[in-house]
């Protein structure tokens, strides 16, 4: 919806968290007129008492994560208002594992290559805010887009971008058919003047590249520069890497600019992040790891793992890929967290020579690691589930994984 749309009307924020937020400081702004009231699950503990108040308004503006069934009156998104309004280029990124580190990589290059890129989007940027303020004509908004923001969304960037395709959210979306629909929503608004730039090795975004009306490109197949210089762990990320280029020289970067970007490029945390060599071990911190395909690029990532963390909220994953991975590798200890440990457990029992420790406590697990941990050898926090069976988000999983790494490691 655009501004004036939006003028005058009695709006309901649905969830009041960053997103919710920043819609209600845009809304302040620019439709000083509109009657604003906010529900939060906060308001109401334990129940859905909250959804009642949207009786009272003509407009519900839902938060990413807020399920679309729970909207009982007509609704749009923070998402949909931002492409609405934004009149600049979009290059909207998502996929299941590496939207964060492509998105940045991609502004990072667009910046070393002098253009005026804006970072947004589901990284942490809310979209609203970086709308407030005030932008030139060639301002790019470079946006990180999830599952949560696709399910409804009513535009297609510019250039969009599908990096990959495996279950996750399924508790969310139902089932991994429903997840992989709502992620292609990306495209389904885009025009012959649009791009769709994809990863090649996934047969459905082959056959959706020649289904779109956007012009279908996909990842170049070749780097021009040595992946020697790529500051980045595992083939996955030559992978967003190359997603990367393909976007730059779409909007004819120059390749000296591409390079350097990515040569200077920083790895995100969390994300294979070494943390440091102590008492002769090698640790990772890999928290936003949370679907087990995502572990098992992490463990053919990293050599000598010995140790590894796995185990978090139970979403209904199957395991036994990632169980055979780490028969096959060498690893000999695992820390296992609840609920999915317990899931994951009969499936490790078995193999010989390995050592298992279940616990729900990070600095427990981490002096497990280094009384079994050989010198020369790495362990890994890479949990193949998502964290909030016992912590608030990834983050905070892998800020505690390092910070007792450090404490015990001295």
């Amino acid at each position: 919806m655009t501004i004036e749309q939006l003028k005058n009307k009695k709006i309901l924020i649905l969830g009041y968290g960053i997103e919710g937020k920043a819609t209600y400081d845009f809304l302040k702004k620019y439709c000083p007129r509109a009657t604003v009231g906010i529900a939060d699950q906060k308001d109401s503990p334990g129940s859905d008492d909250y959804l009642k108040k949207q009786a009272d308004y003509d407009l519900v503006i839902k938060t990413p994560g807020i399920p679309k069934r729970l909207v009982t009156k007509p609704y749009t998104t923070g998402t949909n208002i931002f492409f609405a309004n934004a009149n600049r280029p979009i290059i909207g990124i998502t996929g299941t594992k590496g939207k964060s580190t492509t998105t940045t990589l991609i502004y990072s290059i667009l910046k070393e290559g002098d253009l005026n890129a804006y970072l947004i989007g589901n990284i942490g940027i809310p979209m609203l805010s970086e709308l407030m303020t005030e932008k030139t004509d060639d301002a790019i908004y470079v946006c990180e887009l999830s599952s949560y923001q696709l399910e409804d969304i009513e535009y297609s960037p510019y250039i969009s971008v599908i990096l990959n395709l495996f279950p996750e959210h399924m508790d969310y979306h139902g089932s991994f058919e429903n997840y992989k629909t709502v992620k292609k929503r990306i495209i389904y608004h885009a025009t012959s003047k649009d791009y769709f730039v994809y990863n090649p090795d996934y047969p459905e975004l082959l056959e959706l590249a020649k289904l779109t009306k956007a012009k279908g490109v996909p990842f170049v197949e070749e780097l021009f520069f040595p992946t020697e210089i790529i500051p980045l762990r595992g083939e996955h990320n030559i992978e967003n890497v190359r997603a990367a280029v393909t976007v730059a020289r779409i909007i004819d970067v120059p390749d000296e600019a591409i390079e350097a970007a990515v040569r200077k490029f920083t790895p995100l945390p969390h994300r294979l992040e070494f943390v440091g060599n102590f008492r002769g071990i090698d640790f990772y911190d890999d928290a936003i790891s949370t679907t087990p395909e995502s572990t098992i690029m992490a463990i053919n990532s990293i050599p000598n793992i010995q140790t590894i963390f796995l185990g978090g909220k139970d979403r209904g994953y199957d395991f036994s890929l990632l169980a055979g991975k780490i028969a096959d590798s060498g690893i000999k200890n695992i820390v296992l967290f609840p609920e999915s440990g317990a899931k994951m457990k009969p499936l490790l029992s078995h193999i010989p020579g390995i050592k298992l420790f279940e616990t729900s406590d990070m600095k427990e697990a981490v002096k497990f690691a280094y009384e079994n941990t050989k010198p020369g050898m790495a362990c890994v926090l890479s949990t193949a589930s998502p964290s909030y069976s016992v912590w608030k988000n990834f983050e905070e999983k892998g800020d505690l994984f390092k910070k007792f790494v450090k404490e015990l490691g001295e």
